[in-house]
Order: structure tokens, then sequence, then C-alpha cells
């Protein structure tokens, strides 16, 4: 980072699984954004078309109806929905760090885009690896996605929910000297009475501590669940009982784990904006750098292999009958920023 920028982080929810309303509200949320003098805007995870939260509340045939329109629902990134979100970008000149489920052909993914204010692919990303019931939903990605990217407004690194909870992940991205983390969280009100591990306090530890063990700005915009929401998913007591409204709970935190910016009520909707100094990155690493002065690789080390693993290596066989793979970039030219 060279020079102080604008955020915002939002706390909203989607139009569940209505894929282009929730488009529309997103155009319309970053040009608040830019309105008020925002570089960059970072939303929720699977923010288009929302958490399906119904994977949490029965068992996975009980909800093959919500498949189905989860997918037809989810973004495909050379659509003509995911063009309106690149020239929003562009007309607003604003940063975008989307959150959404990216369907690739037949299959899902908890992805994070991330667009510059020219309305250009600077990054895709994919969830590691899914969490508990996501599994019956989203694949998983490899170690190409644990990755930063270097911008003009600094080094920007993005992250899913509880991938923050993943100690060598954490160490895998701090390894490559991020500025800037998006955590992107769904929403803390699922299974309130029954584990502290999904609610906020925990969650919301787990954005703080990154900023503060990793040295770097996070911005952690978090959904809502609606009352809309909850008459679509929850139609008898016991589901009512699981999930409840709100769980919004936004946060800015700085290098040194400070916050930034007043916390909204977790009803209610809107954007939480906070002015990065680089200054304050410079204090943080001075303390504590986990990958420079304040590490140990003599005792200590990580082994991390960022290679994408595509499922199909085409390969030609030389005269002397040994098997040559091909360039993974004979399979697909993007493949690297879609593993």
């Amino acid at each position: 980072m060279k020079a102080p920028i604008k955020v915002a982080c939002v706390q909203a929810a989607p139009v569940f699984l209505d894929l282009n309303a929730t488009v529309d509200k997103t155009i319309l949320l970053i040009e608040e954004a830019a309105q008020h003098g925002a570089t960059l805007i970072a939303f929720p995870e699977t923010w288009i078309p929302g958490y399906p939260w119904f994977l949490w509340l029965s068992a996975p045939a009980a909800h093959i109806h919500w498949v189905k329109q989860y997918h037809e629902n989810s973004l495909q990134l050379e659509s003509e929905q995911a063009t309106k979100i690149r020239e929003a970008a562009k007309e607003n000149n604003i940063y975008v760090v989307l959150g959404y489920s990216e369907k690739d052909h037949g299959s899902l993914y908890i992805g994070q885009w991330i667009i510059s204010d020219q309305g250009e692919t600077i990054g895709i990303r994919r969830k590691l690896k899914a969490t508990h019931v996501e599994r019956t939903l989203f694949g998983e990605s490899d170690g190409s996605s644990i990755r930063t990217f270097e911008t003009p407004i600094g080094t920007i690194g993005a992250l899913c929910c509880w991938e923050h909870l993943q100690p060598l992940t954490r160490y895998a991205m701090y390894s490559q000297h991020e500025e800037i983390h998006i955590g992107a969280w769904p929403s803390f009100s699922l299974y309130r009475k029954g584990t502290a591990a999904l609610g906020p306090e925990v969650n919301i530890a787990a954005s703080r501590l990154y900023a503060a063990e990793g040295q770097c700005f996070v911005i952690s915009p978090c959904a809502i669940v609606s009352p809309e929401m909850l008459e679509m998913l929850c139609d008898d007591d016991l589901k009512l009982s699981l999930l409840e409204a709100g769980g919004g709970h936004a946060r800015i935190f700085g290098p040194d784990g400070a916050e930034l910016a007043t916390p909204l009520g977790e009803h209610e909707e809107g954007i939480l904006y906070a002015t990065l100094d680089p200054s304050a990155l410079i204090f943080a690493k001075a303390a504590a750098d986990p990958v420079g002065h304040y590490s140990r690789p003599d005792v200590l080390r990580l082994l991390f292999n960022r290679t994408p693993s595509p499922c199909v290596m085409p390969f030609t066989e030389s005269p002397g009958g040994t098997m040559n793979a091909s360039p993974l970039e004979d399979i697909s030219p993007d493949a690297t920023d879609h593993c």
C-alpha cells in the first residue's frame, strides 16, 4: 500500500435464490459505496445467490428441490449477470471483492471474485475445503486458490468463513505478505442454542486474530438472514429453532486488531466504511512478523503445494515410449485462475 484508501464492507441480505435480483442489489451497493468515496467494496460469502442454509436444516434428500434452484441461480463468470457487475465496477471506479456460488458446468464452488476499478478480473479463487454439510453441494479447490493479488491499492487476499480457522492456510496467506484481507462470512444466526463455534463471538474473534496475527487490514463482510428467507426455508418449529433472523456482524479491523468502524446491529442492513492507513502496517510488522523476523524456520516450516490440480492432464507419447504431460495451459487458458 502506498497511500490511504477508503473501503466499504457490506452487511445485508441477498434476494435469496434470485440471481438477477441479487445482481441488481449488488450494483446498487457498489454505487452507494462509490458515492461515499470508497475505493474497494467487499461482499459476504456466497452473497450471490445467498448462503444455502437449507443444507443445515434437513437431510440431503429432503432439500433436493432447493439444490436445483441453487444451481439455476448461481453465477457463471462468462454470463450476462457477471458482465453487469464488471461494468458497475468500471463505471463507479471501484474495486470489488464478490462472494458468490460459482457454477462451473455441473459443479458449484464457493468463490471470491476480485475485480479491478476498470472492470477487469484480477483474480478468482475457490474455498479450499467446503465446511461440514457444505460438501453435499460444493466442490473444493487446491493450493492455487491460497494466494494474494498485487494491485495498485495494495496486496489483496481473500478467504471464506472457516478457512480462517485453518492455521496452516492462514500461515500460507501471511507468507505472501498480504496487506488487505477480505474475510467473507455468511451470517451468525445458525444453531445458536447448540454451539458457540458457529456464533458471532468465535468467528468475529477469528477475523480479529487474523488481522493481529498476519499484521494486515481485515475487511469482514457478513450477510443477514432476512424474515423472508426464514419464511422460505423454515416450514416447521424445528427448523425455526435452528435458524434465526439477523446474524449480521460485519467488521473492519486494523493490523493491530483494532476495530476501525462502528458495527451495525445484527438485523441492520448497511455498509461499514473505514480508511486504511498503510503506516499502520509498518508499526504492526515491526512488532511481530510471523513469516519474517518473528519466525523460526529452523524449528517450524510449512510445506505448501501451490500447483493447480486439474481433473484431466493431456499427455503425448514420445518416440522413446515415455509419456510427456502437456502444459496446463493446453487444457484451459484460465485454469490457474479457476482452481
